[in-house]
């Protein structure tokens, strides 16, 4: 199969991960990322490979076979996605990366690792709200986008955690979200280890159990409970005693009865970025203190306790494993963790997560953590387009914005994509002036296509209202979305049928 469709800017930016692929796939594996990119719809193989003028394919069935069953390993593609993020956005200095889950609603007897869990965006307090799917744990790079403005969530490291009921079912090992994160957050730190890496995460991570594992490779900052159990450090066995040495001194009092203690010194400071993006004004208190609860080993930590001087929230306390972490760089951290919602937002509205219909085993292992990847990706090839073209929010009378958002900057690329396949630039556009007439078909074809939208997509295109929090970036109307193509829900190319 030719590449020759593929515009020469997306095999340029993607020449770096050519090694990782054999030659035949990875010519493949281009058409197919033009297509992810430029698609509209579903995210499926057909619709990529309709807009890329590939409908009379007679060999599409290997384009299936990208996914579901060629060597190559999602792995090796994180690792190098890591190193273009560091060498672009953090070159020098401290690396704050976030872990979190998110849901993946998806359907079907023969997606054997679905289950039900709590939906983290339309549940609260007072409501719990069930949905079923896939689950995964996403790593992503927390760093400022200079054109953006703001804090973006870069994913480049992503993992399936199957259900309790597929461990049982298979006689495996259940593993935890504790357990995924340490097994991925000790890869990061493989990865990098002349970096100086923080992870941030939600109360989820806040285990003994997994702060005591990570503190040796890294700094964890996560959510503590106002109730937990704060000792003083153990003091040194006395000289003649017999047994085991303690493993904590005196109990201290906790962050619940510190609120209420008339006795606490408070600092008030400034601190920007706080959740919506205003800047807020905070009373913190800080401190050391070993946490510790029997039958776990004790982990040393200093924590951070802050309430809102205008009473707008409760006071929330935090945790970090690094003793000499400033109480101020700890938040300041710890907010940029808020941008990971807004990113699962945008891969599904943008690069149609949860739009795909592959069952295999191979195939959904992949398939959800190249789409995540590709929010990495466009954000670096639109950074690259940045530095020679300026990239504008699109604005309108009834409809404004500052900075450019996601949308923009996967927009930027589109054009670049489109331009350069309009505009070949060899071999030279015929003295007519005429434009190619197969790119223009493929490209109206692209607009004229019905939308056709399932559960899924809807849910995607227009979420729930709970789903807009104060820490999204500024509305972006979500692209019409249309199939180019219908796919079954099914990886077996002899079943599928193209329209």
């Amino acid at each position: 199969m030719s590449t020759s469709s593929v515009p020469n800017s997306l095999a340029h930016w993607m020449a770096a991960f050519a090694s990782h692929f054999t030659r035949p796939t990875w010519q493949h594996a281009l058409v197919l990322i033009s297509g992810a990119i430029l698609t509209l719809g579903r995210r499926t193989v057909t619709a990529a490979l309709s807009i890329m003028g590939q409908r009379d394919a007679p060999d599409f069935s290997t384009f299936h076979r990208v996914l579901n069953r060629n060597r190559w390993s999602s792995r090796a593609l994180a690792h190098q996605r890591f190193a273009l993020l560091l060498a672009r956005f953090v070159p020098q200095g401290p690396v704050v990366i976030g872990i979190e889950e998110t849901i993946e609603r998806r359907w079907g007897p023969k997606i054997k690792a679905r289950g039900i869990y709590r939906d983290p965006v339309r549940s609260s307090h007072g409501h719990f709200v069930k949905a079923g799917g896939l689950r995964w744990v996403v790593v992503t790079l927390l760093t400022s986008i200079p054109w953006a403005g703001r804090v973006w969530a870069l994913p480049f490291l992503s993992a399936l955690a199957p259900s309790e009921r597929l461990a049982k079912a298979t006689g495996r090992r259940h593993k935890t979200l504790t357990d995924w994160a340490c097994r991925l957050l000790r890869q990061v730190a493989r990865w990098a280890p002349e970096r100086q890496l923080i992870a941030v995460a939600d109360s989820s991570y806040a285990v003994i159990e997994l702060l005591a594992e990570l503190r040796a490779h890294l700094t964890v900052i996560t959510r503590l409970r106002l109730e937990a159990r704060l000792f003083e450090p153990a003091s040194a066995r006395p000289p003649g005693r017999h047994g085991r040495a303690p493993l904590a001194g005196a109990r201290l009092p906790t962050l619940e009865q510190r609120v209420g203690d008339a006795q606490t010194t408070w600092q008030r400071v400034q601190v920007t970025c706080w959740y919506g993006g205003d800047e807020r004004q905070l009373g913190i208190t800080s401190g050391t203190a070993v946490w510790y609860h029997p039958g776990k080993p004790p982990v040393p930590i200093p924590w951070v306790l802050v309430r809102d001087v205008q009473g707008a929230f409760d006071p929330q306390g935090f945790v970090c494993t690094d003793q000499h972490a400033d109480p101020l760089d700890v938040l300041r951290w710890f907010v940029r963790r808020w941008a990971v919602e807004v990113t699962f937002s945008e891969v599904r509205r943008h690069l149609g997560v949860e739009t795909q219909r592959q069952w295999s085993d191979p195939a959904i292992a992949r398939t959800t953590p190249a789409l995540l990847g590709l929010f990495s990706l466009v954000t670096l090839w639109a950074d690259d387009i940045r530095s020679h073209t300026a990239i504008g929010p699109r604005i309108a009378s009834w409809y404004s914005k500052a900075e450019p958002t996601f949308s923009d900057a996967l927009a930027a690329v589109r054009f670049r994509l489109w331009n350069e396949m309009i505009f070949p630039p060899s071999p030279p556009i015929p003295k007519s002036g005429k434009f190619p007439k197969n790119v223009l078909n493929r490209l109206i074809q692209a607009i004229c296509s019905p939308a056709q939208m399932g559960k899924v997509e809807q849910a995607a295109a227009f979420p729930t209202p709970r789903a807009h929090t104060a820490s999204a970036v500024s509305f972006n109307p979500p692209l019409v979305p249309g199939p180019l193509s219908r796919a079954r829900s099914s990886d077996c190319p002899r079943r599928r049928r193209i329209d």
